[in-house]
């Protein structure tokens, strides 16, 4: 079902956003992003949902910072997955610097993907620097066995924690350990997983987020901890549609080896750093299970409806 050839166009829906996360939901495609604005600006989270990954529908302020008692400053980064029939949406507050300072990932949770969101703790899940990475740009992640880890990290580099049946606290790894540091080789921020024929794919994001350069990468690994060893860049800019392309989430249609990559971008004709965009393009594997670059376009993808599936 082709729609009569509609296309998506890029940018899928309109509105300066930023580190899309996407998900199937209830029958539906979400994208979660960050309002991209000034801190002061930067408060509050929409989510956008599709049947057909052409036409967007906008649920406005899931998530306001004003119900975020500890959240200070700017929210960015949403990274939401269901569980046992909830929802738990994971997110970046108040960009803390040191450890003397308040703020880092926490947590909220809901009855369904539209929110709203109510914040499950209080306080942080995550407050401190371990291993040198800022608590910021949480990736949430369920592997095949029922495990739930958490994917973040900024200032270069990148931890896992494993987060308990309830969703809202950290389990411990079996040597002992809560914070375990995975970074490969030119992380940045901006984590990402994925289990394809049983391999898992870690990508995230290089270069500065203001820049021309922001780009993704990726390693492979038999386990979800890794090691995980860069092979290439998958996403990066074309100076004759966009730059900055990174920050981004997937989608693979149920019971298909077909794959979407929903990231950001900024349009040619912007040079302020959060005039960023949300776009969607096919992304391909080769037949080695290696990714094959993204090509970024203006035409985005076909439509593409789903038919009964209920969440993933």
């Amino acid at each position: 079902m082709e729609n009569n050839g509609a296309k998506s166009g890029n940018p899928i829906f309109s509105g300066w956003y930023a580190d899309p996360e996407a998900r199937i939901f209830e029958g539906q495609y979400w994208v979660y992003p960050t309002f991209s604005a000034s801190y002061d600006e930067q408060t509050f989270f929409d989510a956008f949902h599709s049947d057909n990954l052409v036409e967007w529908t906008k649920v406005e302020r899931i998530l306001d910072k004003k119900d975020i008692t500890w959240a200070q400053r700017a929210v960015w980064a949403p990274s939401p997955i269901e569980r046992n029939g909830k929802y738990y949406i994971y997110f970046s507050a108040n960009d803390i610097q040191n450890n003397d300072e308040y703020g880092g990932i926490g947590v909220a949770v809901a009855d369904g993907p539209s929110g709203p969101f109510i914040d499950a703790l209080g306080h942080p899940l995550i407050d401190q620097f371990h291993h040198g990475a800022q608590p910021i740009d949480p990736h949430v992640y369920i592997d095949d066995d029922g495990s739930a880890y958490l994917y973040y990290g900024g200032w270069k580099h990148c931890n896992v924690v494993k987060l308990n049946e309830d969703m809202i606290s950290l389990g411990t790894f079996v040597d002992g350990e809560v914070y375990k540091e995975i970074t490969p080789e030119g992380y940045v921020e901006g984590p990402c997983m994925i289990k394809r024929n049983g391999t898992y794919y870690f990508m995230w994001a290089e270069g500065g987020w203001g820049g021309p350069h922001y780009s993704v990468a990726y390693a492979r690994s038999d386990s979800p901890l890794g090691p995980f060893l860069r092979e290439q860049k998958i996403l990066a800019q074309n100076p004759q549609v966009a730059t900055g392309a990174g920050h981004h989430g997937m989608i693979q249609i149920p019971g298909t080896d077909e794959w979407y990559i929903v990231y950001h971008r900024r349009p040619l004709s912007e040079t302020d750093a959060n005039h960023r965009v949300v776009c969607i393009d096919p992304l391909h594997f080769n037949p080695d299970g290696t990714i094959a670059p993204v090509e970024i376009s203006f035409e985005g993808v076909s439509a593409r409806p789903l038919t009964n599936v209920n969440s993933v």
